[in-house]
C-alpha cells in the first residue's frame, strides 16, 4: 500500500493549493446532491450523504451551501442537476494506469474534457476494463495525527473490518473492505476519535514506480483531468518514492 500512502500524502498537500479550493468546493457539493437524491436528505439514515457533509464540512465548504446542496438533491428546493456517474480508463505517460470518476449533467462534455487532458499531456484513453483490473475497491478512513497511536486506533477498528493502517505522514490510513469504512467510521465515532474522510476508494494492485521525470508527468495529468469540473477522483497507479517526492518538492 506505499505507493498508495505517498499518493495520499502528495494530493492532500496538492488540495490545499488555494487556486484549486474553488473547484474542490463545487465537486465537494455536487457530490452532497447526488447523495441526498439517491439516499433521502436525512443524514442519520443516508451515510453516503452523512460521510459527503462531513467530507465538505472537512474542507471548510460554508454551511449555507452545504445546506442548498441537501436541500436541492432532496427536493426541498429546486434547480438540481440530473448527474451521472461515469468511470474512464486511461494511461499516463510511462505505462502508468488511470482511472477517472466523473459526475456529470452533460456525458459528451465530460468525455471529451477527459480524452482532451489525457492526449495534450502525453497520455491517452483506454478500452473499458483494460485498466480497472489493476485497481481494487476499498475502504478508506483517513485520521489526523493526535492522542491516539497506530496500536490505539487498531484496537478501535479492527473488529470493525480493518484490513490495515498506513502511516502517511500526519494521518493514518485506514483501509478496509469498501462496505466497511462507514463501520470503521462509527467505530472512531464511538470512541471520540476525529477522522478527516471515511469514503470507498480505488487502490493500485501492481504499481509501476517513477522517477522524477515520469512522477512530474503523472501529476501533470491528474492536474489537467482535476481541472475539469466534471471529474470528481482520480486515481493513478505510479509509484513515487519518498526520495522522488522530497526531489520534487525541492525544485518547487
Amino acid at each position: 500500500m506505499s505507493g498508495h500512502s505517498k499518493w495520499a500524502t502528495t494530493k492532500h498537500k496538492k488540495a490545499a493549493i488555494d487556486a484549486k479550493r474553488g473547484k474542490l468546493f463545487a465537486k465537494l457539493i455536487k457530490n452532497i446532491e447526488v447523495a441526498a437524491r439517491s439516499g433521502g436528505g436525512d443524514p442519520v439514515g443516508n451515510p453516503t450523504l452523512y460521510d459527503a457533509i462531513q467530507k465538505a464540512k472537512k474542507n471548510s465548504v460554508p454551511n449555507d451551501n452545504i445546506d442548498r446542496a441537501l436541500k436541492r438533491g432532496s427536493g426541498q428546493e429546486a434547480g438540481a442537476a440530473e448527474y451521472t456517474a461515469l468511470t474512464y480508463e486511461g494511461y499516463a505517460p510511462g505505462g502508468v494506469a488511470v482511472l477517472i470518476e466523473c459526475l456529470t449533467d452533460n456525458k459528451n462534455r465530460a468525455v471529451a474534457e477527459v480524452r482532451t487532458a489525457l492526449q495534450k499531456n502525453g497520455g491517452s484513453m483506454a478500452e473499458s476494463g483494460s485498466v480497472a483490473y489493476l485497481f481494487n475497491r476499498k475502504g478508506i478512513v483517513i485520521v489526523p495525527k493526535a492522542d491516539k497511536t497506530e496500536d490505539d486506533l487498531l484496537e478501535i477498528v479492527l473488529e470493525a473490518g480493518a484490513e490495515e493502517i498506513n502511516d502517511v505522514g500526519e494521518s493514518f490510513e485506514i483501509v478496509s473492505e469498501a462496505t466497511d469504512f462507514v463501520t470503521i467510521r462509527e467505530a472512531l465515532q464511538g470512541a471520540d476519535v476525529d477522522y478527516d474522510s471515511a469514503e470507498a476508494s480505488w487502490l493500485p494492485t501492481v504499481e509501476v514506480p517513477l522517477d522524477a521525470a515520469g512522477a512530474k508527468k503523472m501529476f501533470r495529468i491528474i492536474d489537467a483531468l482535476e481541472d475539469s469540473d466534471d471529474v470528481q477522483n482520480v486515481y493513478a497507479n505510479g509509484d513515487v518514492s519518498d526520495e522522488v517526492l522530497a526531489q520534487l518538492d525541492g525544485e518547487d
